[in-house]
C-alpha cells in the first residue's frame, strides 16, 4: 500500500505502535433516533476484525475536527456538512494522539461501506456497544465517552452586562457593541475551547464547540443573529429573559451543559436554581481574546 502525507506508523514512548505521525482522530457520530456509528474494520487492517469508529490519520495542516469529518466522508460517505460536532476527546501519549469528536447527525443520516476500510457500519444503540468485540482504546474509553452522546454545551450571555465589563466606547453605540460582541461569540462557536474555559470546571481533555444564545435589551435588542450566534431579544426586563432562556433550554434538553455568563449576583443566584454553570465577562472576554481576537 502507498502511504500519503501524513500516513505510517509512530513508534510511541507507551511501548505500541500507533497510525499517523501526526496523530489521528475519529468520528463518534450519534443519533439519537438510532444509536451510535460503528465500523467493523476489515480484517486487514490495523486491529481488524474490532469494531470501532471511522477515522484515520491527521494530515499536515489539519486540525483532528477536520481529520475525523474527512475519513469519515471517505468510509462511509457522511458529508461533514452532515454532522453538528460538539465535543471532542483528546488521548495524549506526549509522542502521539488521539482525538474523539464528538458530533450529532443533521436530520437523517446514511452511511454506507465507501472504502475497503470497513467490512460493515452498523448504527448501534449506546446501551448495546459493549456487546461488540470492540477495538481496546475505544473500549476503555466508551465509558467516559458515552457520558456526553449528543450533549450540548450551550452559552447564555447577558449581552449587557458583558459589554459594560470592557470601557471600548460602547456607551456611545451600545448596538455597535453587541454586534462587535456577537461576531466574536459566533467565530468562537466555531473555533471552541477547552472545557475549564467554557465554564465546565475541570473537565480534563475535553474541547467543546458551544452553541451561543445572546441575550440583547434596550437600544441593542434588535442586532439580529448571525450563524454561529444566536440574538434573542428580551422582551420586558433583560434577566427575567435570560432566566426564562436557561429555564427553557433545561426542560427541552436536560442532560446539556448550560453556562450563563454575567457578573450580576442576584442573575447569578436566579440561574444557579436551574443547575446552570457560570462565567463571568471577565473571564469570556480573555477567551475571546485568545481564540476569536477582535478584527479591525
Amino acid at each position: 500500500m502507498l502511504l500519503g502525507e501524513g500516513e505510517g506508523f509512530v513508534s510511541c514512548d507507551c511501548g505500541r505502535r500507533h497510525w499517523g505521525p501526526h496523530g489521528a482522530a475519529g468520528l463518534l457520530l450519534t443519533d439519537p433516533r438510532r444509536g451510535v456509528l460503528l465500523q467493523h474494520r476489515a480484517g486487514w487492517t490495523h486491529h481488524g476484525r474490532t469494531w470501532a469508529l471511522p477515522g484515520g490519520a491527521v494530515l499536515p495542516g489539519e486540525t483532528p475536527a477536520e481529520a475525523a469529518t474527512r475519513e469519515t466522508e471517505e468510509e462511509t460517505a457522511v458529508p461533514p456538512s452532515s454532522v453538528r460536532l460538539t465535543s471532542s476527546r483528546v488521548e495524549d501519549h506526549g509522542t502521539w494522539c488521539y482525538t474523539t469528536v464528538l458530533g450529532t447527525a443533521r436530520g437523517a443520516v446514511e452511511a454506507t461501506v465507501a472504502n475497503e476500510e470497513s467490512a460493515e457500519l452498523r448504527w448501534v444503540p449506546p446501551g448495546e456497544v459493549e456487546r461488540y468485540p470492540l477495538h481496546g482504546d475505544f473500549a476503555q474509553a466508551w465509558p467516559t465517552l458515552r457520558a456526553e452522546l449528543d450533549r450540548a454545551l450551550v452559552l447564555v450571555v447577558d449581552a449587557a452586562n458583558v459589554v459594560g465589563a470592557r470601557p471600548d466606547g460602547w456607551w456611545h453605540d451600545r448596538a455597535g457593541a453587541a454586534v462587535r460582541l456577537r461576531d466574536r461569540l459566533a467565530r468562537l462557536s466555531v473555533a471552541g475551547a477547552a472545557a475549564h474555559r467554557l465554564g465546565l470546571g475541570a473537565q480534563g481533555r475535553w474541547h467543546w464547540w458551544p452553541r451561543v444564545l445572546l441575550v440583547t435589551e434596550g437600544r441593542a435588542r434588535d442586532v439580529g443573529s448571525v450563524p454561529g450566534a444566536e440574538v434573542v431579544a428580551a422582551r420586558g426586563e433583560g434577566d427575567d429573559t435570560i432566566v426564562d432562556t436557561v429555564a427553557g433550554l433545561r426542560a427541552e434538553r436536560p442532560r446539556d451543559h448550560l453556562v450563563a455568563v454575567t457578573a450580576d449576583q442576584e442573575l447569578r443566584r436566579r440561574v444557579g436554581a436551574h443547575d446552570s454553570g457560570l462565567l463571568g465577562p471577565g473571564e469570556l472576554w480573555r477567551l475571546l481574546d485568545s481564540v476569536a481576537p477582535s478584527r479591525p
